[in-house]
């Protein structure tokens, strides 16, 4: 076999880390902020939204979402986001990554000012527009997914591209941070302007009307940081290796990456022999990419899948963590406002101080230590703290463990930032074919995604008491948070094992780890 790649391609993978790879990271992860920041923002605001549109005099506790409701609002964009990593995925490999990317962000841009508008003020109305767009909103960021990583992968060099990735995917914890910012500065000013006496004191004044804006004006920010990048996105040139081994177009790729790095480039003789070899373009159903790609895929989907289950159960037992230390108090002695200060305030400590450092934490370790490595200590990290959790659960929810138990709680998702949350995001931008990349990344996220859908619903209803008198209002009961923890440590224990499925793509070229330099003498 002679190993053959473009020259415009070697470029780019010898280039030194310059200016454009910081832009690209930002216009790229800008997409991720939104997501984060729009799905995350959410749940801060449901309490509130229970507060407004199913208050009830009578009751001795505020209002809250109905089990059915609460599911759709949080649900939607979840399901939205599925569809979307598939059907864009697909998409940027078929009319290239830099248009689809422009559509994606529109979509992200208007669903989120859509989502904070409402048809009518009574509960229906208002709940149905709201997972009506968060629907759309959903299918838009997933597109993000796949095009984001495809289009840092294909830009960065080889020594540095896993921390380029990362550092896109990282965005997702700043993302969560804003959320938590917004939330608190909105609610501070509301406070200040509109005080209003507790649930407890006075029920129908607790929850002043003007709250309504409070939750609005939180979703719609989200359009804010998208619609700034908008410009900068559309003037990124198609990646190289889009153009070159896709399009087939390498005089093009040749010149819009002599701009990009700012150097001339000369186009090869015989290169147009080497991307049109009739063996590298199977399809992603045929045998041949069964044959070198189908374990892989397997690897990176299950892992994905996996992990997502775990990674979105999390909110489960936040609420008792949050009301165990004493960092939300009981409902009823707050007024609508001062909750959503309350939880933004906790939530964005919890960020702060796991989940945001783990992110970093593998933009720098994994070019040295690789993917494969991180992703297993992460998955064996996760288990062993779920593990720690569970068997002594009855220990650690005595007000006097609660530090210990925080400390677990933190723990666990460091690990899984620093961990399969990160690799299995950027591993599939990096294996697979370039004209089948963005599909195979959108097919890994969506697997994801579905994980996500079992985590954060399964769960819900897992997770609840086994005594029927104990359950949330609505719910049947389940097996317990206490089991439903160990079963949580045994899906990251399953994780784990897949992970040996997963190639590692540290130092290498895209196109020594997709086979596509291989063309027979």
């Amino acid at each position: 076999m002679a190993e053959q790649q473009l020259g415009v391609l070697k470029a780019l993978d010898v280039a030194k880390t310059q200016l454009y790879h910081f832009t690209a990271i930002v216009i790229a992860g800008m997409g991720f902020f939104t997501d984060a920041y729009d799905l995350f923002c959410v749940s801060l605001v449901t309490k509130l939204l229970g507060r407004l549109y199913y208050f009830n005099p009578l009751s001795e506790k505020p209002g809250s979402l109905p089990p059915h409701v609460a599911a759709a609002v949080n649900g939607v964009a979840l399901c939205g986001t599925l569809a979307g990593q598939v059907f864009f995925g697909w998409l940027g490999d078929k009319l290239g990554r830099k248009k689809v990317y422009g559509i994606t962000l529109i979509m992200m841009i208007l669903c989120s000012v859509a989502s904070g508008l409402s048809f009518g003020n009574k509960a229906k109305g208002v709940m149905t527009t709201l997972c009506f767009f968060r629907f759309w909103l959903g299918f838009g960021i997933g597109g993000d997914y796949p095009l984001s990583a495809t289009i840092m992968s294909e830009y960065a060099n080889k020594k540095t591209r896993g921390a380029f990735i990362a550092a896109v995917f990282a965005m997702q914890g700043i993302g969560i941070l804003a959320g938590g910012f917004v939330a608190l500065a909105v609610s501070s000013i509301f406070d200040k302007k509109f005080p209003a006496p507790t649930y407890a004191v006075n029920r129908a004044l607790s929850t002043p009307p003007q709250a309504d804006y409070i939750w609005r004006i939180i979703v719609m920010f989200g359009a804010l940081p998208a619609a700034l990048t908008y410009y900068w996105r559309m003037k990124m040139p198609e990646t190289a290796r889009y153009t070159a081994l896709v399009a087939k177009n390498i005089k093009q790729a040749t010149q819009d990456m002599s701009k990009v790095l700012q150097v001339e480039l000369e186009m090869e003789e015989r290169a147009e022999d080497i991307v049109k070899d009739p063996r590298l373009n199977y399809g992603l159903f045929s045998k041949e990419f069964l044959r070198r790609h189908g374990l892989p895929l397997l690897g990176c989907t299950s892992t994905w899948f996996l992990l997502d289950i775990a990674f979105y159960s999390q909110n489960l037992f936040q609420k008792d963590i949050f009301s165990a230390i004493g960092w939300i108090p009981k409902a009823s002695t707050m007024n609508a406002v001062h909750e959503v200060f309350k939880i933004a305030r906790a939530q964005t400590l919890i960020a702060l101080c796991s989940t945001v450092p783990g992110y970093w934490f593998t933009v720098a370790f994994i070019d040295i230590i690789g993917r494969f490595a991180i992703q297993l200590m992460g998955f064996f990290m996760m288990t062993v703290f779920m593990f720690a959790i569970a068997f002594p659960y009855d220990h650690w929810i005595k007000p006097d463990n609660r530090i210990g138990f925080v400390v677990m709680y933190s723990l666990t998702f460091f690990f899984a930032n620093f961990g399969p949350n990160a690799t299995t995001f950027i591993v599939p931008a990096e294996i697979f074919p370039a004209r089948l990349r963005s599909t195979c990344h959108g097919i890994s996220a969506a697997t994801g995604k579905a994980g996500a859908i079992v985590g954060a619903f399964g769960f819900l209803y897992a997770a609840q008491p086994q005594d029927k008198t104990k359950t949330d209002a609505g719910y049947p009961p389940g097996i317990g948070v206490k089991n439903s923890l160990i079963m949580l440590g045994v899906i990251n224990f399953v994780g784990m094992l897949f992970t040996f499925l997963v190639p590692e793509p540290k130092g290498k070229s895209l196109e020594e780890l997709s086979g596509e330099t291989e063309v027979e003498k």
